[in-house]
């Protein structure tokens, strides 16, 4: 008999006043919110998003910090708070870390979860997976929500008002979801669902690759243009859809592969804490298509790296002794994405692969 399955895909409003449709949407979960999220994006957010729920008709019985990370400490403050027990819906509202720890707090409790991104940094706020940290900074599980948010509420002048490095970081992971997506799954017999995700997967690069350097221009004009919006739109939703297509906790997962491998076992090496997760996946798609043996990909974006000023060497990361790439190494044989490859993989290929992105990533630069 065919296995049954759900799959939620995201519902979202996009806009300078989306918040102003919040009622179209909370009408039917309920007349009660908690609001959890990071300490600046609730002060940033905040008057719009207090003006949306009470024209909403929506009492918040409770709006707090969540913490700094997402550890599972801060997701059980949230979960023994009692007034968020009571409350018929959570919102989410920050970046990847603070909406991931509040979507997997309203996953155990049960509730309708409504994501508020305040950056646009990674697709945390329409995907059904959230990324938890120990508290040290390194991997410890992946969460897997029984959905995605109910709904996103993506306020495209809110992100126009964050930090212009977190957009670029955005841009710069992304631009894996395409190539991971593909590598992961090729050679796989996919049912429709997986199909239908790595085929939405093959949108995620292009509009980045068109509208990415001219969204960074108008970001620091602080300008809403379509070029903005587009890059918002594939940073937080095209990359999101595909994530929810193609991963599930135990029958596929073609969500991620050699980028963020390198990422997650880059965390082993403390010089990484200080950089931003978009931009050392950024790095890791180009080892991805290094080892791949994909040289067009790889040179292509090479230069778009170059131009928009993302990692093209090592030194970029602080990466500078062999040792720090020898314990890279060795720490990702053991990530998740490590098999999420069409082949075998070596340690001697992975290493190959770095070493290859960094030789031509330096006489890219020295040419330039």
């Amino acid at each position: 008999m065919a296995e049954n399955y759900t799959v939620t895909l995201p519902h979202y409003s996009v806009g300078p006043n989306c918040y102003d449709n919040i009622g179209e949407v909370t009408h039917f979960l309920g007349k009660t919110a908690a609001v959890v999220g990071g300490e600046t994006a609730l002060e940033k957010a905040g008057p719009q998003l207090r003006a949306g729920l009470e024209k909403a008709g929506i009492e918040i019985v409770d709006w707090f910090v969540y913490g700094k990370d997402a550890t599972m400490a801060n997701v059980e403050r949230i979960t023994s708070n009692e007034k968020v027990k009571g409350a018929d819906m959570i919102f989410g509202v920050g970046g990847g870390r603070a909406v991931d720890t509040v979507k997997t707090a309203a996953d155990i409790l049960d509730k309708p979860f409504l994501s508020v991104p305040t950056v646009a940094s990674n697709c945390a706020p329409v995907t059904a997976i959230a990324v938890i940290y120990k508290e040290n900074g390194a991997l410890d599980h992946y969460h897997f929500p029984k959905r995605c948010a109910t709904h996103c509420f993506i306020n495209t002048s809110i992100i126009l008002d964050s930090p212009e490095k977190l957009f670029w970081a955005g841009i710069g992971d992304a631009l894996s979801k395409q190539a991971e997506s593909q590598l992961a799954s090729r050679g796989k017999a996919l049912s429709h669902t997986p199909l239908l995700g790595v085929q939405v997967g093959l949108v995620c690069e292009e509009p980045l690759l068109t509208y990415g350097r001219q969204a960074l221009f108008d970001f620091r004009e602080g300008k809403v243009t379509e070029a903005f919006t587009e890059s918002v739109l594939d940073i937080i939703i095209s990359t999101g859809i595909t994530s929810n297509l193609v991963t599930t906790k135990d029958s596929y997962y073609y969500n991620s592969s050699l980028a963020h491998c390198f990422y997650n076992a880059s965390m082993v090496l403390p010089v990484i804490h200080k950089h931003l997760h978009g931009e050392v996946v950024s790095f890791g798609t180009l080892v991805l298509h290094a080892v791949d043996g994909n040289d067009e990909a790889l040179e292509r974006m090479l230069e778009f790296n170059r131009v928009l000023g993302l990692p093209v060497t090592l030194a970029e990361l602080d990466i500078t002794k062999p040792e720090e790439v020898d314990a890279l190494v060795d720490r990702a044989v053991t990530i998740k994405e490590w098999t999420c490859v069409p082949y075998e993989m070596t340690k001697e290929k992975f290493r190959d692969g770095i070493y290859k992105v960094d030789a031509l990533g330096r006489e890219l630069l020295a040419n330039k």
